[in-house]
């Protein structure tokens, strides 16, 4: 199977959640928005001055001549000027405060001259209706303000509180429960043994997680064992709405993730076209054998640190999105100039680690973090980006341009 059906199999077998809550605007950070948000006021809620400066009727502009206005009022932020700007008059404001009857344009405060209440501008410091915001012109009422789906960011509850809300509606946080298997793997500060191995793909794929902004259920290690491996299953089945798994996907005699999800519930897929991560199951499995029981979604990854990592951020992360009712968002790619030769077969899919850098001439350059072997997890923290070859992609030649999917803070 290649990426391009793997991705569509995925997102025929998510089931977003629909549990919705409420929650304060301070606790909304990387929520999802279950409505949309159609705004109830206008905003500027008025006209209202941009720079620190002297509001007037800007027609007077029209002579062309050097303008002397004698300053009649002053308008702050908060406390408007009541009174009527006429000819030859204006008013001193301040930034954001409400636009004097009669006055449709500011003139900077650093382009004028004053002297005692006259103030003098040359008629080229400003157009008509320079600086003045207009009531509405970043948002008018009954508009949506924000649509359902949205992952709400810091600019997101900015404009939420600008709207006077307290309180939004969004969808409770998924939950997925996040396990490794193998009787090798040992936690971090246990005593070394012979043969095994510190656990991290745990907690990098724990660490992917929490970034997404999902409830993770650290359900700790496993060992090769069918019968605690189909309780850990079930156990994370009814907690949780997903399942992510690293390890027992190949084809080894201690594998038994597979054939648990195939008697479980279902393997939608396994293996695909792609490098590192071609061992990876994707599938559902019951809590169990009655019909109302929990019912998970699992995904299999494989048991290398990087080929872990990147079927997650190449397969699994969207899908999640798609579980917390979050519109698609695809990862941010650029594109970028290979420093280097890169060697590459046809026939999968390829993400190597790659290093994005602007050279000399302000062109974007890509290079390798070198090996690419999918053991090596010291190569994502020295990438900031995946170089993606596609599946019919020779080899390319130093000058050549590829695709870069940039990690942009997913981990």
């Amino acid at each position: 199977m290649d990426m391009a059906q793997a991705s569509a199999q995925l997102a025929s077998l998510v089931r977003p959640v629909s549990d919705v809550e409420t929650v304060t605007i301070a606790e909304a950070l990387d929520r999802v928005l279950a409505d949309d948000v159609i705004s109830p006021i206008s905003v500027p809620p008025h006209d209202n001055a941009a720079m620190d400066g002297f509001a007037f009727d800007g027609s007077a502009l029209a002579s062309g001549l050097t303008l002397d206005l004698r300053v009649v009022g002053r308008a702050l932020a908060g406390q408007a000027w009541s009174g009527h700007v006429g000819h030859g008059e204006c008013v001193r404001i301040m930034t954001g405060a409400v636009m004097p009857t009669g006055a449709d344009t500011v003139v900077p405060i650093e382009l004028v001259t004053t002297d005692g209440d006259t103030v003098r501008l040359p008629a080229e410091a400003v157009t008509p209706g320079s600086h003045r915001r207009r009531a509405g012109e970043d948002l008018m009422a009954g508009q949506p303000a924000l649509r359902r789906g949205q992952r709400l960011g810091p600019a997101a509850l900015g404009l939420l509180a600008s709207l006077g809300l307290a309180q939004v509606r969004v969808y409770r946080r998924l939950r997925v429960a996040c396990l490794s298997t193998g009787d090798e793997l040992l936690n971090p500060g246990e005593p070394a043994r012979a043969g095994a191995i510190y656990d991290s793909n745990r907690f990098g794929l724990c660490g992917l997680l929490r970034k997404l902004g999902v409830e993770v259920l650290d359900m700790g290690i496993v060992p090769d064992d069918p019968t605690r491996l189909e309780a850990a299953f079930r156990q994370a089945a009814r907690d949780a709405d997903a399942i992510v798994t690293s390890g027992g996907v190949s084809m080894g005699d201690a594998d038994h993730t597979r054939d648990l999800m195939a008697r479980l519930g279902e393997v939608a897929f396994w293996r695909i076209a792609m490098r590192p991560g071609s061992p990876f199951a994707a599938g559902r499995i019951r809590a169990g054998d009655a019909p109302d029981t929990g019912n998970a979604m699992l995904f299999g990854l494989p048991g290398n640190p990087v080929a872990a990592m990147v079927t997650f951020l190449a397969l699994v992360r969207p899908a999640l999105q798609a579980m917390m009712g979050a519109r698609p968002a695809p990862p941010v790619q650029l594109q970028a100039r290979c420093a280097e030769p890169l060697r590459k077969k046809p026939g999968r899919t390829e993400f190597q680690r790659g290093i994005v850098t602007r050279n000399a001439d302000g062109h974007l350059t890509v290079r390798t973090t070198g090996h690419q072997g999918s053991g090596m997890l010291r190569s994502m923290v020295e990438a900031n980006g995946l170089i993606v070859l596609p599946q019919d992609q020779g080899d390319l030649a130093a000058g050549e341009t590829v695709e870069v999917m940039m990690f942009e803070g997913a981990i």
